[in-house]
């Protein structure tokens, strides 16, 4: 073992939360001053990054062997948590959404902890029938099967944009670990045409598609959120106008702070600062899958495919948001992580790092 931190992996990372830091105190401003608040939500941001950090420290610090021994019971875990949302007086309804479990002050939101889940169970199944996987097509249908469950349960919240993220990660875990190729196009069909099936079946999917293909249409009904975000992308021209001189934030933009948090950046530091911080991201996760590659080459295979999972996850989800922001996706409810104010991904985001971190300070030779 190495023993050693990736000192580039904590460098970019650390770049991004502290972008994150800045950008929440920025775009959450108005909405807390209005509550006679206005450090309000950065506040409970910075409290949750420490939280995160101390998840990354507890990760980085606990052998892998554990979380292998404990895979199955995670998929478990998950399966509980998403049945357990749904369930009237656990389960928080939110604007239509049952997607929270009450803590007392906290709230743990199931989908993105089911998404840590996730990636340590397919890991580890991984780790144990990567082998089979290339020969035997049962072994690639029996986690998807057991996803598809989870994958349902989470359409029930609704939260249709976590299955896509989900449904994306597993099915590059399942890639990158040797499935066959006919075999994965297949079942990516089949996932393609479900999904697209399940877009159009509620009429509030269909008409966010129909958005999507001409907002400015609808420019104060359902797409009101993504011209406003086109707006302030088409105000920061290149260099923007200044961190905190956003003019969208001020209750122009629905959710500044959070999943809308890319385009407020657009606005601030320009297309040359929302590119900056779009590369900071890839960067990270370039060095994670970095880190995968070497861990498979020493044959650790759990250790690569938590790394892959890790990757997938932190870059699909950067991809769909920022997409979504710029209005080349369907709008969907997902965070960019790191730097969108959300305690349960912020939270989910450092425990993967954590145990990224793990799979490099484990290796047999630095990389």
């Amino acid at each position: 073992m190495t023993n050693r931190l990736d000192a580039t992996l904590l460098l970019f990372w650390i770049m991004v939360l502290v972008a994150g830091v800045v950008m929440v105190a920025s775009a959450s401003f108005p909405l807390g001053a209005s509550a006679d608040a206005p450090g309000y939500y950065v506040t409970r941001h910075v409290a949750y990054l420490a939280g995160g950090l101390c998840l990354f420290v507890v990760f980085a610090a606990t052998p892998l062997s554990l979380w292998e021994a404990l895979h199955r019971p995670f998929l478990v875990l998950a399966i509980a948590m998403c049945v357990l949302v749904l369930v009237p007086g656990i389960g928080h309804l939110v604007n239509g959404a049952r997607r929270w479990i009450g803590f007392g002050s906290f709230s743990l939101q199931a989908s993105e902890a089911t998404k840590f889940c996730v990636v340590v169970y397919l890991a580890g199944y991984l780790a144990r029938h990567h082998e089979a996987l290339r020969r035997d097509p049962v072994v690639l249908l029996r986690p998807l099967g057991l996803l598809s469950v989870l994958a349902a349960l989470i359409l029930l919240e609704p939260d249709f944009g976590s299955v896509v993220v989900l449904a994306g990660v597993a099915g590059g875990m399942l890639f990158v670990a040797g499935a066959r190729l006919r075999h994965f196009l297949a079942i990516l069909c089949l996932a393609g045409l479900v999904l697209a099936f399940v877009s159009v079946l509620q009429p509030y999917r269909l008409e966010r598609f129909a958005t999507f293909l001409d907002p400015w249409s609808v420019a104060f009904g359902s797409g009101y959120q993504l011209t406003q975000a086109l707006i302030a992308f088409g105000r920061g021209e290149w260099f923007g106008l200044g961190l905190g001189e956003g003019i969208q934030k001020l209750f122009y933009l629905p959710e500044a702070h959070n999943d809308f948090i890319f385009a407020v950046i657009a606005e601030e530091l320009g297309l040359a600062g929302a590119v900056a911080i779009f590369v900071l991201i890839v960067a990270l996760v370039l060095r994670v899958f970095r880190i995968a590659g070497h861990a498979l080459a020493e044959e650790r295979h759990f250790g690569a495919f938590l790394c892959y999972g890790t990757g997938l996850l932190l870059g699909l989800q950067s991809l769909i948001n920022v997409g979504v922001n710029t209005g080349t996706l369907p709008t969907k409810g997902l965070t960019l992580p790191f730097i969108s104010y959300g305690g349960n991904s912020l939270l989910v985001c450092c425990a993967l790092i954590g145990l990224t971190a793990r799979v490099q300070m484990e290796a047999r030779h630095a990389g």
